[in-house]
């Protein structure tokens, strides 16, 4: 298979363990599979018969004799089809993901209309189809009801019983209020029972016993009751089968467990210690000797880097973080894992993409000298002419005074700037929470003007977190700074430094070789235009330029359609987009 660049995708034929024959069963199973289709199924075929004519008239008007329903629904017919269908695709999302509530509603709807075609068609032979496929249906519920076993959103009942309330309410009383503040358009005195009885009608679309004497006010009244009713139900919907989303953090001693698996890995990630991000959980492998840490956004549990721990217990992990996702609902995603780590995942039963390369440097190997090196050298010397000193030290050999202030200036410099970074970003800044974290400044004339922070990878290596200089400071500090790091790291023990993740790195680097192809000229410049939103291009220069070792990065998800949601949940987990924070609070009240 072939990535978004166009290079080979990561080979994951090698044999699965048994643990991998587990985790196939979780992502998924052929009874599973045809249920959530058959409801979909149903779902068209109730959305067809509300655009087409003929439909239409023969399925709506079934619908509407098995329910029961008056004459006087007109459109209603229809309109009750579109919401059951768009409801039925919503419980077949949630069958997908096996959650229980989806499984309960649906039982109940396909129940109710078996009873209800089956009563009908007794007298008219006409529904004796549609009650068999309502039967169906509900049989095949049940008998893989063992299925179902996603937990649903704690509070997610309430939220939706309340939501359905508040809107249907506020329907009903705007249409009361509607009939009686304009009587005069009222045929006669109709009774207090007889308002009511209109608004709570009109919130399905049916016509109540108030008689109007202009057709607008009862196409308002219709409009406006349906619109609240129809919105009400989908809204109450949404919530009981969205997936719950906890807040963000980790236990003091999830966090003490995942510090000794990095202390026991001598061979760590490079993204390993971000794992100790405070909006991160973590899911561990029977006996601790691995794990996975994530964060739930938008449905999708987002892991980054490679399991931690013992690679010879990362099945286990992996089957507890899949096991963790099936429990809950949630879509599985990994980004920015190394080669090993994508393997692991293979061998789990998902899906792998290359994303991307890390640039990463060895200390033995740096220099200054030669042409390729001709910007950071130039601008290396700039900052030295400029009277700038750069000093290099182990955050435990700051005091607390100086911590605070070095926090307080990127606070600073980076002003009202969204805090942006997850896979290769720790969230806070010279912190006595990691003493092993190295810190690059920049002064002049005992002003801070530049930092940089890098968070330990392994026994000798560096994982780049944070960079900051003040707004008015010259061009090339940054580079000046990380060629100081390069030159006195040995001296800290550092063997290597890992710089940022350039994504689709190779996509733009084979975009501008000589003889490149048309497909691969366009998709370079199609990134490079997504840049001027987010940093591909700049950040991929920016790293060449110490010409580092590129090594590939890759995403990991169960199913091609889930991808794009993975990729939604890291542009919000990065801060580069995802639900705007308006819409965050909405939910969460």
């Amino acid at each position: 298979m072939l990535a978004l660049d166009g290079t080979a995708r990561l080979d994951s034929s090698p044999a699965a363990p048994d643990p991998a024959e587990r985790g196939r069963r979780i992502a998924g199973t052929a009874a599973v599979r045809i249920v959530v289709w058959s409801t979909r199924l149903v779902a068209v075929l109730a959305i067809v018969s509300t655009v087409l004519p003929g439909p239409r008239r023969t399925i709506g008007g079934q619908l509407r004799s098995s329910l029961a329903l008056p004459p006087a629904v007109g459109i209603a017919g229809a309109v009750i089809a579109l919401v059951a269908g768009v409801g039925l695709l919503l419980v077949a999302t949630g069958l997908r993901r096996r959650k229980r509530h989806a499984w309960a509603v649906a039982v109940t709807v396909t129940a109710v209309l078996a009873i209800l075609d089956t009563a009908h068609g007794l007298g008219t032979g006409h529904s004796f189809v549609a009650a068999v496929s309502a039967a169906a249906l509900f049989a095949a519920l049940v008998a893989t009801r063992h299925h179902f076993v996603a937990r649903p959103d704690p509070r997610g009942l309430v939220r939706a019983l309340s939501l359905f309330l508040q809107l249907a309410g506020a329907g009903f009383g705007l249409v009361w209020l509607l009939l009686a503040l304009d009587h005069r358009r009222i045929v006669g005195r109709p009774s207090l029972a007889d308002q009511a009885a209109h608004a709570g009608l009109s919130l399905v679309g049916v016509n109540g016993p108030v008689v109007f004497r202009v057709g607008w006010l009862d196409e308002l009244t219709g409009t406006v009751g349906l619109t609240f009713g129809v919105v009400a139900v989908l809204a109450a919907g949404y919530h009981l089968l969205r997936s719950p989303e906890p807040r963000p953090g980790q236990s003091e001693q999830d966090t003490a467990q995942l510090r000794r698996l990095l202390a026991r890995d001598c061979t760590a990630d490079s993204l390993g210690y971000f794992a100790l991000r405070p909006d991160k959980a973590a899911v561990f492998a029977p006996g601790g000797h691995a794990a996975v840490a994530y964060r739930v956004l938008a449905g999708v549990a987002l892991a980054s880097g490679d399991p931690l721990g013992d690679p010879g217990a990362w099945p286990e992990a992996i089957e507890a973080y899949l096991g963790e996702c099936v429990a809950q609902g949630w879509i599985p995603g990994v980004l920015g894992c190394s080669e090993r780590g994508a393997t692991a995942y293979a061998r789990a039963g998902l899906d792998v993409l290359e994303l991307g390369d890390e640039a990463v440097l060895h200390t033995a190997t740096f220099t200054l000298e030669g042409r390729a090196m001709r910007g950071v050298r130039q601008a290396r010397a700039r900052i030295d002419r400029a009277g700038h000193s750069i000093r290099v030290c182990r955050a435990a050999e700051l005091d607390e005074a100086d911590l605070v202030t070095l926090a307080g200036l990127t606070a600073r410099w980076r002003g009202d700037a969204a805090e942006r970074g997850f896979s290769m970003a720790l969230s806070r800044m010279a912190a006595r929470e990691d003493p092993d974290a190295v810190l690059v400044t920049a002064h002049h004339d005992d002003r801070v003007l530049g930092l940089l922070q890098l968070v330990p990878w392994g026994a000798d290596g560096l994982s780049l977190d944070v960079m900051r200089r003040d707004p008015a400071t010259d061009n090339g500090l940054t580079e000046a700074m990380i060629a100081e790091l390069m030159t006195v790291g040995a001296g800290l023990g550092v063997h290597r430094v890992s710089l940022n993740f350039a994504v689709f790195r190779a996509a733009l680097a084979q975009g501008e070789r000589i003889g490149a192809g048309p497909v691969a000229r366009l998709w370079a410049r199609l990134l490079k235009l997504a840049s001027r939103w987010w940093q591909i291009d700049s950040l991929y220069r920016f790293n060449d330029k110490f010409q580092p070792e590129w090594r590939p990065r890759y995403v990991v998800f169960p199913l091609v359609r889930d991808l794009p949601r993975i990729l939604f949940a890291a542009l919000e987990a990065e801060g580069f987009g995802g639900r705007p924070p308006a819409l965050l609070r909405l939910l969460r009240r």
